[in-house]
């Protein structure tokens, strides 16, 4: 499912127009990432849980090459998703 068919089915299923289901949606997309560049957490019970971890510096290779590369400490978002969410995937 791409971004429009999600547009789609959430103008369809909450009536609205396809522009405001795409601002909905796309409010909803900023929120949680800025909130999550912030430290906090996003919980949506029943869903799922949105956050952020820090993944510390180390060491890699280069595949082509196997020459051995530093890999810098990056900040990582996370999605854990919520029972429901996956009693829904796992029940159908």
């Amino acid at each position: 499912m791409t971004k429009a068919d999600l547009v789609d089915q959430i103008a369809k299923e909450a009536n609205l127009t396809k522009a405001e289901a795409t601002r909905a949606l796309d409010a909803a997309i900023d929120s949680i990432i800025n909130a999550t560049k912030e430290g906090q957490k996003v919980t949506l019970v029943g869903f799922g849980t949105f956050s952020m971890t820090e993944r510390n510096a180390r060491e890699g290779r280069n595949p082509r090459t196997g020459e051995v590369i530093q890999i810098p400490a990056a900040k990582v978002p996370k999605f854990v998703a919520g029972r429901a969410f996956k009693d829904a995937v796992n029940n159908e």
